[in-house]
């Protein structure tokens, strides 16, 4: 039997203003998505908003459906968008910002297992990380250099 330890090096900023202004901007970017987020059922919104090698800023909200599993994501919704309409770009960096109508969301969170193996792929696909930043309503931002450092061992197109 062999053993080994996975290790993930985040780092955690007391608020956006804390993060390099570009980062800034994308996250009141994902703010601004968040707010705009389809969610009767939940009450939970969720914004991401991605930027390009090209400057562009993508966004996406997660868009609920009273058939619970047709709907989809903030981070696939954005990152699905990029890869539509710029597929040659490159993603670099992603910010998400989560708040829910029944309570306060003050922790970080993070993308769901199904939004960390999308993720993964564009990574994969464009050969280079994605950093991501990620928070609650407000408060504390949680960044990793890579998906992988929040999914190591992920899937891929090795396997198949």
């Amino acid at each position: 039997m062999i053993e080994k330890e996975l290790k993930t090096t985040i780092q955690i900023f007391d608020g956006i203003n804390e993060l390099p202004l570009s980062i800034q901007n994308l996250m009141k970017s994902a703010f601004e998505a968040r707010d705009n987020a389809y969610a009767p059922y939940s009450k939970f919104k969720v914004g991401a908003a991605l930027i390009l090698d090209t400057g562009e800023v993508v966004t996406g909200n997660n868009q609920e459906n009273a058939s619970y599993p047709s709907g989809l994501c903030a981070e696939r919704t954005a990152i699905y968008a990029a890869g539509a309409n710029y597929p040659k770009a490159i993603i670099k960096a992603m910010a998400i910002s989560a708040t829910s109508e029944k309570h306060d969301v003050l922790e970080p969170i993070a993308p769901c297992g199904a939004c960390r193996q999308a993720i993964a792929e564009y990574e994969q696909k464009q050969k280079q990380p994605i950093e991501i930043y990620f928070t609650g309503t407000a408060g504390k931002v949680i960044k990793v250099d890579a998906l992988l450092d929040i999914l190591p061992l992920a899937f891929n197109n090795k396997f198949l």
